[in-house]
């Protein structure tokens, strides 16, 4: 269904549409609370906030954007906001390192293991690969999960992560590349050749 089909069943008392976007949208908002936040109750409880805001506020979406990008950019500012009441560091400022595009979590983890031999080793080795890659993407501050969960798992463009996150493009391009750079370093100090 269209999302201004939605909306306005929504606004016209049927809460039953109402859960229909909750269901399209629920994954989406997962992987932003549960990358940014890693107290299990906070999540639950965020989640439910980010639903009951975006229900309260629903007549105020200006169509803008798509409807889940409106909602996704409700839970990421759900999150900042407890995480800033929490002090929690947003992201690590010490790089410097110029704006990439290039796209180096693909490279670091085709580089992770050789080419299995067989269609079963193969199996194997991605699954293996992937918990690596999961575990450190992990350790990362939580705006930089975020971002890489975003562009590489949800496969959303540039502008609709800037639109989410409310950054110019040009930052979120530079904080992916920052959340990379972390990532490979990470992985470069973890694991050896030897050990993957």
């Amino acid at each position: 269904m269209e999302d201004k089909l939605l909306v306005t069943r929504v606004l016209q008392g049927d809460t039953q549409t109402f859960a229909v976007i909750v269901k399209t949208t629920e994954r989406l908002v997962a992987q932003i609370v549960f990358k940014m936040i890693r107290n299990a109750e906070a999540r639950k409880d965020i989640a439910q906030d980010v639903y009951l805001n975006a229900y309260k506020n629903l007549s105020r979406f200006k169509f803008q954007s798509k409807l889940s990008t409106w909602i996704a950019q409700i839970a990421y500012n759900a999150c900042l906001n407890y995480l800033e009441k929490k002090k929690i560091t947003l992201f690590d400022s010490t790089f410097t390192q110029e704006e990439s595009d290039g796209s180096q979590l693909e490279r670091i983890a085709g580089t992770l293991v050789d080419t299995a031999e067989s269609e079963v080793e193969s199996k194997l080795f991605q699954s293996e690969r992937t918990t690596i890659v999961l575990a450190a993407l992990e350790r990362l501050p939580p705006v930089y999960n975020t971002l890489i969960t975003l562009y590489h798992y949800e496969e959303l463009s540039y502008e609709e992560i800037a639109q989410i996150t409310k950054l110019p493009i040009g930052t979120v391009k530079n904080y992916l590349f920052r959340a990379r750079k972390l990532l490979k370093e990470h992985l470069l100090i973890k694991y050896t050749n030897e050990e993957i």
